[in-house]
């Protein structure tokens, strides 16, 4: 029987910690318990995001015990998309998954995303179906997921949860944009990109120590973070799309309205003290030239940069490659 150093390394678990000591011994058995059941070998990485406990020191002595276990650290807290974006670069994986360290994400499920990827998906996504939380943090999270998968266009239940598996490609793609607090539109970004994501149903469990580390505030910052990256990822290379749409909104309301006011004048000789009607319909067809001015320069820029750059990943070849 192949010992864990002797199977091909093919899954990297990625976990950012923040102040998560008492959870780390746990959550690594549990890990080493379902490494055991899989064909293949598999490595953490733990990203130490600034703790303010022993969270390093305790990650340091599950190395000495397990190899597997491995960890970068940070000087200070940059927060879980820069944690994942540290964590995607050190895997050596072909499937990386990422799982919170709170104990709340269950590495059992970790065979069943496996299963659940290999048929026909580049990405799954957990749905906490079940979820242990206050009523504080699971009603504004059904709303921002109703709201976010009816803007993105992909129908998941559930974006933040932390328990996500990729192929090793869609991980890279989504790199440049993991700043902020957009981590948790990866699916989004990989569905937008070309790739088949999934969601498949998780077990959910109470946190046993600590606290929180997400409050209220998370809800606007999430709506704030999804018009960002909509804006980024489906219109960078598109921005006449968005800027010609509203410009022609703008345009053709302020036409209405000069039109009107054009009628009033030579059918009654004077516009009727419409004079802010008129100032109104002058301004919006002023902004509505601005957005069209706007959309081709952006326009303009994106092409260069297509024409400097090479962004699109191919996903399949017929035939010898070209030399």
């Amino acid at each position: 029987m192949n010992t864990p150093d002797q199977l091909p390394l093919r899954l990297s678990v990625v976990i950012p910690v923040f102040t998560e000591e008492e959870s780390l011994a746990p959550l690594a058995d549990k890990l080493v318990a379902v490494f055991a059941r899989l064909p293949f070998g598999a490595e953490v990485i733990f990203v130490d995001d600034g703790s303010t406990d022993t969270s390093f020191a305790v990650i340091e002595a599950l190395h000495q015990r397990d190899p597997r276990f491995r960890a970068v650290g940070f000087r200070r807290n940059y927060r879980k998309a820069a944690a994942l974006a540290a964590g995607f670069r050190e895997a050596r994986g072909e499937y990386i998954l990422t799982m919170d360290a709170d104990l709340q994400d269950d590495p059992e499920e970790i065979p069943h995303l496996l299963e659940a990827l290999e048929p026909d998906l580049d990405l799954v996504s957990g749905w906490k179906k079940k979820r242990h939380d206050p009523l504080s943090k699971t009603l504004p999270s059904r709303f921002f997921n109703r709201v976010t998968s009816l803007v993105s266009g992909i129908r998941l239940h559930d974006f933040n949860c932390g328990l996500k598996l990729y192929r090793r490609e869609v991980a890279e793609d989504c790199l440049p944009y993991l700043y902020g607090e957009l981590y948790r539109f990866l699916p989004a970004m990989a569905h937008w990109a070309g790739y088949r994501v999934g969601e498949l149903p998780v077990q959910h469990h109470p946190r046993q120590f600590g606290k929180s580390k997400f409050g209220a505030k998370r809800l606007l910052n999430g709506f704030f973070d999804l018009l960002t990256i909509t804006f980024v990822v489906r219109f960078m290379t598109m921005p006449m799309h968005i800027f010609g749409s509203l410009g022609l909104v703008a345009s053709l309301a302020g036409g209405g309205i000069c039109s009107y006011i054009a009628f009033l004048r030579f059918t009654h000789g004077n516009i009727q003290n419409h004079h802010p009607l008129l100032m109104l319909g002058t301004l919006l067809v002023i902004v509505g030239i601005q957005f069209f001015s706007t959309g081709l320069l952006g326009d303009m820029l994106a092409s260069l940069h297509q024409r400097q750059s090479r962004t699109v990943r191919l996903s399949r070849r017929v035939g010898p490659e070209p030399t």
